[in-house]
C-alpha cells in the first residue's frame, strides 16, 4: 500500500507509483469523494467526455421520439 503525508498547508504528493498507474500528468485534475463510511475515494480526471464521442454505433430497429422516452409525460 502506498502512502503519503498531508503537509501543514493541506497538500500532499500523489507518489510516482500511482501517477503512472493512472497516466496522471502535471495538470492532471483530481476528483474527490467522501462515503458515508469515511473512505476518501480520489479519481484522476484523465478523459473528456469528448472522448468518448463515437463509441456507440446507433441501434438498428425502431426509433423512438424523446418524448416517448419520459414516461411521465
Amino acid at each position: 500500500m502506498t502512502e503519503s503525508t498531508i503537509t501543514a498547508k493541506g497538500q500532499t504528493t500523489v507518489p510516482a507509483d500511482v501517477r503512472a498507474l493512472v497516466s496522471a500528468k502535471p495538470g492532471t485534475k483530481l476528483v474527490w469523494a467522501v462515503t458515508p463510511d469515511g473512505t476518501i475515494i480520489v479519481r484522476a480526471k484523465t478523459r473528456s467526455i469528448l472522448d468518448m464521442a463515437g463509441m456507440l454505433k446507433p441501434a438498428r430497429g425502431k426509433r423512438v421520439k424523446v418524448n416517448d422516452m419520459n414516461a411521465w409525460r
